[in-house]
Parts: C-alpha cells; structure tokens; sequence
C-alpha cells in the first residue's frame, strides 16, 4: 500500500487522466449494453438437450402450453354429431387467428385424453411458433376470442402458466436502471451527510458512479468476449449497478473516514493519504478478494445463467476496490482539505455510543451471544422449510380471467397438469402409438396424445404430448416426469419447459455443495493469513453461513409465506421462492457481509496488536468502526432495496434476500455477536499454531507474542477467570 500511495501521489495527473479517459468511454457505451444481453439458460441436462432437438424442427413446442377450455353446450358430447362441425370450426379459427402456432386438439387427434368427465368438454392446447416465446396474456385472448367467434354455442375459457403468472406481477411495469440507481444514490447521499456532515459526502458517491460506469463499460466488453452458450443475462444489468453503487460508496467511504481521522491527529494530506491507504487501503484490498470469493465460486454451477451473474459479478468488488485505492487517493491528496467543509461532524474520535455499546456487550457477552444466536438459529430454522420448486398455477393468481380458466379446467374433470404438459419427441413417427399406449397405463398421468395436423409431422418424426396428474416441477409434481422418462423408449427425447427446469434445480444444487465447500476453505485460508489466528477466520466463515441461512429463512417468510408482501409489492405470494435465488443469494451475500468482518476486525487487531489487551482492541474496533459499518449496511440496504422494485420476480428477490441479510449482518452478527464470541474466546482469539504459520507463510515476527505498553495482557473472561491456555504460539503486537 506504501508503494501504490507514493506511485499515486507522484502521478495524480497520470492517473487522473487515465480515469477521466475510462470514464468518458463508459458514458458513451453504457447505453449500448443492454442491447449487448441476452436472455436463456444453457446446462447439459437431458431436458436441455432434448429441447434443443424438439426446437429444430417443432419451434415452440418446448414451451408450457396455453390451454383452451371448450364446455358444450347443454346435451352434447363429443361423440355429438354436431359437435365435430363446431370443433373443426375452433380449429380452423386459431389456424387464422395465429397462423404460426401449433395446436393439439380432439378435431384433429380424436384422443380421449382431450376429453373431459362426461364427454362434455374438451381442451386445446397451443404453442407458440419459436422456443423461448411466451403464451402470454395477449396470446391467450386472441385464441380465446377466436375460438368464441367460430363457436358461439361453446363455453370457451382461456388460460396458461404465463397468463397466471402476469396476473401476479406489481403493476410498476418495466423496472429502470437508472431510474433505481438514482433512488439509491439519494439514500446513499443522505447517509454520507450523516457520516461527514460536510461536501466530503459527495466524494464517495461520485467515486461509485464512476466505478459503476467501469462496470458497465466491462461488461459490455464481457459480451465479445463470453462463448455464446453463455450469454449474459438482462438481470446483470441491474445487480451489478446497485450492488456496485453500495459496494464502491462502502469502500470509499472506509477509506475517506481513515483519511479523515489522520487528518484530525494533525497529519499532513499528503501522510494522511498514506497512512489510510496503508490501513483503510489494505482493508479495501483484503475485503476486494474476499468478496470475489463467492462470486468465483458461482462459476462451477453448470448453468450458464449462474455462470454469467458470477463472471459479471466479479466485476463489483474488482472495480469498486481498485477505484478506492488509485482514483480516490489522487482526489483525496488533491481536494480533500478543501471539500471537508463546513465539517458539522467531528472526525478522530471514538465514538461515545459505539465506545458505550461494545463496554455492555463486554460485560453481558453471555447474553449477547446467546440472544444473536437464537435469532440467527430461529430464521435460519425457518429456511429449512424453503421450497424452490416452481409455484403451482394456483398460487400464481387467485382471481381475473385466467384464474377462471383454470378453475373452468379442473371444474371438467382435467388436471391443472396441462399446463404443463410433457412433450417427447420420437423420431419415428410409427412408434408413437405405442408409446402413447404404454403413457396412458402410467397411474402418475392423465394421458397422451399424438400431436397432429398441419406442422406436426416435419422428418418423419412425431410429438406425443402427455398430460401428468400435477404440474411438473411443483413440490406437488410427483413422479410425472420420471415415469414418463422410464416409459418411452430409448432413442425418444423428453423435454419442454417444465421438465427443463426440474433438471436446471437438481443440477444447480447437486453442485451447491461444492461451491459451499470452495467459499469456505478458501475464505477461512485468506481471513486465517489475514489475521494471524486460527479462531477468528472459523468463527467469522461459521457466522456467516449462519447469516445466510438467516437471510433465506426472512426471504422464506415474505415470497413463501407472504409475509408483507402485498404491502411491499402489491402481489400475492407464490408459496415458492425462484430456482435460483438462493445460490445466487449466497454468491453475493457471503463475501459482500463478510466486508464488515474485515473492517471490524482489521481494527480490533490494531487496536490488541498496541495494547496487548483482547477488551481494548474490542472497545477501539468497534467504538471507531460501528457508525461506518452501520452507514455501510444502510447505504447498501437503500442500493438492494432500490434493485428489490423490479418487476423481474428473480431479481426482487435476490435484492430482498441481501437486502435483508445485510441488515441481519451488520445488526446482529457484527455488532452483537461479534464482539461478544471475540470477549468469550479471550487469547484463544489470537492463537495461531507453529505448523499452521508456516503452511500460511507467515513471518516469525507476526507470530511471537509481544505485550503492550502495560506488559500483560488484560483477562477479558473475568477479572479472576483466567483464559484458556492453548498450545501453538498466539499472535501479539507485530
């Protein structure tokens, strides 16, 4: 850090012009990268690879369907005479209505499991002309009134899962990056104002804007770059703005307070500027690595979607770190004394709440750590119970039109699971009876059909659709899917858009552990060199799992149980929360939380290295760090609750998911627990065996305890309890 500040302080022209170059650029690319994103999900599953076949020569076909509901009227039945003339009618209705559709109905198929209890009604089902279009609302009306204008006698209702799921979206239609970037930029400024009490608050900020810009302007690059089975998603765009706006205004915001508290102990600018990169600036750097961590780590999820987030991600703490430590040292040796006005905020001083605060937690550290535990343990009890499944149609709309589609569908006698009916793709069009035969014996299915008409039969191949009981990919979905695939035959393909999902889940967190497993050791390996101890890295990296489960369990509580939810967002809840959510909830969360582990105990260090005492290092890191952490925490709430109005439900929910943990993060386990567990373990906080030190390469010097300036370490378990002894040589004073 002495080096980077001395090359910064001798070329702040060099390196501001290089800023202002990367900036302008970034100014006029950043409007261009949404155009640069992509939508879709790659992954070597079965259902993938069997979508990819059906889309060749079906398009559409590998979408859920939209289901048209056709009640007769009073006395007739399908077998009616007059009741094939109306159905051809409704056939050939949707044929010009929607030319490029595919369409299975009982005109063209006379297959019972189109029929309904009694014989007096019957389905249709419709797909869209291309893989990844919609049946959405808009599709369904216009089949809809279609059908009724071919055949006023019938009783027509229309539905289909996106149709119910849009009657469940927020009505803020579109979300806007920069519209959710200047919320979160005004409540970012409002607390720096609290912090600084001078123009000094605007630094930060501006620091943020311009990494976020830096970001856009790498991700942009991201897209040349990325194979084309990855794309980068749309949703990128929003996280990596708010989270990069919180993150960079964070570690700016330790570095300009650093800078500040030197200043007030009558430093000169330009030492002060030194000593806080050498401080402040190597807190930034450490917390940059460990923040990537989980980023990193998303990489080994086969699911491309998840890979692009994490690659894109990687960008956040990269870009936010090495603006703090080049850009914002050159304006700091520059400007600072000059924007430090009118300074309503006194800087260099403990501060009397915090210095109050860690002195009770001290004394009632028993307490402590045990009301922190039990409300991290409770919510994340509550976590155990998450369901990522899908949501059933039920619980995506409970009134309008499509809902009485669906009540119109099940009220016949037909499952709910049309909507989500299975297409297997068999590549000799001959042996699709019999396949249909043996899928009509299978108890888990309504039943099969061989799709036919004009489009179905391209190459000699065929589609036979199978009706399942329960909508695949529910908690409720059964064994539908894998009775279907020990069913047909080898050599026939089993996909659509349910079934692609239920593959993307398993082979998203069959892989969970692994990314658990990488976060961790890596994490505790960096933190364990970082701070000289063995305690301390494994209590930080077990609090923090336990901060994530924590934040799964509130996220449970508002998506699936609906708690607030219509309050805050005007839906309905789902009863599910979205497939990927949770490992991308944990990719960010964890290194971004554990950023406050580093700035506290980076300072309780220093604090114990100068006096040899583990209370007085605890009184000064949390006494000098707890406002920062605290604005931290609530500057980053305001950029993720910013990110939480989009109408992207998996978006929203990631934002709440951290939104909520870094509240949980900075509250509860940072400013309760941690002082209190590092009160508890006392000299075992520093103990760092000799075999370790070796393996984390550390000098001999960093690991010999030296005392302070009173000789003895201070007890901190009690005034006559003495602390444990361990073998293996705890660190001191360097």
């Amino acid at each position: 850090m002495d080096k980077i500040s001395g090359f910064l302080l001798r070329h702040r022209g060099l390196v501001g012009l290089a800023w202002l170059v990367i900036t302008v650029v970034g100014v006029v690319l950043a409007p261009s990268v949404s155009g640069r994103l992509q939508s879709g999900v790659h992954v070597n599953t079965a259902a993938y690879n069997a979508n990819v076949q059906i889309a060749k020569q079906y398009g559409g076909v590998t979408e859920n369907p939209g289901v048209l509901v056709l009640n007769l009227p009073a006395g007739q039945t399908v077998a009616s005479p007059q009741t094939a003339t109306e159905l051809r009618a409704v056939d050939a209705a949707l044929a010009k209505a929607a030319p490029d559709m595919r369409t299975v109905s009982y005109a063209a198929t006379g297959s019972p499991a189109l029929v309904g209890t009694g014989g007096t009604s019957t389905i249709v089902l419709a797909y869209p002309p291309h893989q990844g279009d919609d049946v959405s609302t808009t599709v369904v009306d216009q089949l809809t009134a279609a059908a009724k204008a071919a055949a006023p006698g019938l009783t027509i209702h229309g539905t289909s899962e996106k149709a119910l799921e849009a009657g469940n979206q927020s009505s803020g239609g579109n979300s806007s990056v920069l519209g959710e970037l200047l919320i979160g930029a005004i409540g970012a400024l409002v607390v720096l104002a609290w912090v600084f009490g001078s123009f000094l608050a605007f630094l930060p900020l501006i620091m943020a804007l311009i990494s976020v810009l830096t970001m856009q302007l790498l991700i942009y690059a991201l897209t040349y770059v990325m194979p084309a089975s990855s794309p980068i998603a749309p949703a990128v765009q929003y996280i990596v703005a708010l989270l990069g706006l919180g993150l960079s205004i964070d570690y700016s915001l330790l570095v300009v307070n650093r800078w500040r508290e030197e200043r007030a102990a009558g430093r000169p600018n330009d030492e002060a500027v030194r000593v806080a990169m050498r401080r402040a600036g190597h807190s930034v750097w450490f917390s940059g690595i460990v923040a990537s961590l989980g980023l990193f780590a998303l990489t080994v999820v086969p699911n491309s979607l998840v890979r692009g987030i994490g690659v894109s991600g990687l960008f956040i703490p990269s870009t936010a770190t090495l603006v703090a430590l080049t850009l914002l040292p050159v304006v700091l040796s520059k400007i600072g004394p000059r924007v430090d006005w009118p300074r309503r905020r006194k800087s260099g001083s403990a501060s009397r709440f915090w210095s109050a605060w860690s002195h009770g937690v001290i004394k009632h550290r028993v307490a402590a750590a045990v009301l922190g535990l039990g409300i991290l343990g409770a919510l994340a009890g509550t976590a155990a119970t998450i369901n990522i499944a899908q949501p059933t149609t039920g619980a995506l709309a409970s009134s309008g039109a499509y809902t009485d589609g669906l009540h119109a569908l099940t009220a016949d006698g037909f499952p709910s699971g049309a909507l989500t009916a299975v297409p297997t793709w068999v590549p000799d069009a001959t042996r699709a009876p019999s396949i249909v035969t043996s899928l009509d014996h299978v108890s888990s299915l309504y039943g099969a059909v061989t799709a036919a008409g004009p489009g179905w039969s391209p190459g000699g191949s065929a589609i036979v659709v199978a009706i399942p009981w329960h909508e695949v990919g529910t908690a409720q979905a059964g064994t539908s899917l894998a009775d279907i695939r020990t069913t047909v035959p080898p050599g026939t393909l089993t996909g659509g858009d349910a079934a692609f999902e239920t593959d993307l889940v398993n082979s998203t967190y069959n892989s969970f552990p692994l990314l658990f497993g990488i976060v961790a050791v890596v994490t505790f390996l960096l933190l364990a060199r970082g701070l000289k101890s063995i305690l301390l890295p494994a209590k930080a990296v077990l609090l923090n799992m336990l901060s994530v489960a924590a934040s799964y369990g509130l996220l449970v509580l508002v998506f699936q149980h609906g708690l607030g939810m219509h309050a805050l967002w005007g839906t309905n809840s789902y009863g599910s929360i979205d497939r990927l959510a949770p490992v991308l909830i944990f990719g960010f969360l964890f290194g971004v939380s554990m950023d406050y582990e580093v700035f506290i105990l980076a300072r309780v260090r220093e604090g114990y290295d100068r006096t040899g005492s583990t209370r007085d290092g605890i009184v000064e890191g949390v006494s000098r760090t707890g406002r920062l952490v605290t604005s931290a925490a609530l500057i980053l709430f305001f950029a993720l609750a910013a990110l939480s109005t989009a109408n992207d439900i998996t978006v929203r929910q990631i934002a709440a998911g951290l939104a909520a943990g870094v509240i949980l993060d900075a509250v509860v386990v940072r400013m309760l627990l941690l002082p209190a567990l590092v009160s508890l373990f006392g000299k075992a906080n520093w103990w760092m065996p000799e075999r370790a030190a070796r393996i984390l390469r550390l000098r001999a010097s960093e690991t010999t305890e030296t005392t302070g300036t009173t000789g003895a370490f201070e007890p901190s378990w009690s005034e006559t309890e003495p602390e444990p002894e361990l073998s293996g040589t705890p660190t001191g004073k360097d």
